[in-house]
């Protein structure tokens, strides 16, 4: 249980903190927050404590930083230096805030919806690490975007995927870095995923002409071609990498 006591901060609770820092829009990070609470008692430390860390975090999100939103002015070296290794490193800092958040939290608190924490004799090392930058990497995809598709706005949890940009198997620096991915519904995520969709420098939606050639009926019309120019809503916090998807263009995309 919290002890309420002033004690420093571990680096593992501070990996911790910064992966649920990435699980929880900026905006909804308070004290009362269930997860916060959970988290807070995991750790044996009061939510309070564990809020203000996350504000503390939030000082040095320069994706915040960028657009004017603040958060709390007492942050820590240490608070610096975790934003500083992740954007250096984001597979590395990913996995090993997923290594801390099963060692110290464990499964008594779910790291997100559909997330399993990686468990079995039969699984390599590599396979678990994997499974902890995707994890880390779904949850604060979908944070950013509020859970909601960056196209439709469909919210159901089980229809909206976070997409990568530069894909998994092209780049293993960028695979947890929530600037390489965007909230989109299951339709959307394969489309984009296929290179049938991207989106061009003024962030609106670009079909690949396959699209216009295909057999097309009422919904393929309506679904597909009707989002044609469509802007993309970006979130504060972590918007699609200009250079990810400038790749996404050239190297994806069937023009």
């Amino acid at each position: 249980m919290p002890t309420g006591t002033r004690r420093r901060w571990t680096r593992d609770e501070l990996l911790v903190a910064f992966g649920l820092y990435n699980q929880i829009p900026f905006g909804h990070i308070r004290h009362g927050h269930p997860k916060i609470i959970q988290v807070a008692n995991s750790l044996g430390r009061t939510p309070s404590a564990l809020s203000m860390k996350l504000g503390n975090l939030a000082s040095f999100d320069p994706e915040l930083a960028a657009r004017g939103v603040a958060g709390l002015a007492n942050a820590s070296r240490d608070d610096r230096a975790i934003f500083d290794e992740f954007y250096d490193d984001p597979e590395a800092l990913a996995a090993e805030s997923g290594a801390a958040w099963d060692r110290l939290i464990g499964d008594r608190v779910t790291y997100n919806d559909e997330s399993q924490q990686p468990s079995g004799p039969t699984e390599t090392q590599q396979v678990i690490r994997a499974r902890r930058v995707q994890r880390f990497f779904r949850a604060s995809v979908l944070a950013n975007y509020s859970g909601r598709c960056a196209i439709s706005g469909i919210a159901l949890p089980e229809l909206v995927i976070a997409s990568h940009i530069i894909p998994w198997s092209v780049s293993t620096t960028r695979r947890a870095d929530p600037r390489n991915g965007i909230a989109l519904c299951a339709l959307y995520d394969r489309v984009f995923d296929r290179g049938l969709m991207t989106f061009d420098g003024e962030l609106r939606v670009k079909l690949s002409r396959r699209l216009f050639e295909e057999p097309r009926t009422e919904l393929h019309d309506r679904l597909l071609l009707g989002v044609e120019g469509m802007p993309l809503n970006t979130p504060d916090r972590a918007p699609p990498d200009r250079v990810a998807l400038d790749f996404h263009r050239k190297e994806v995309f069937k023009s």
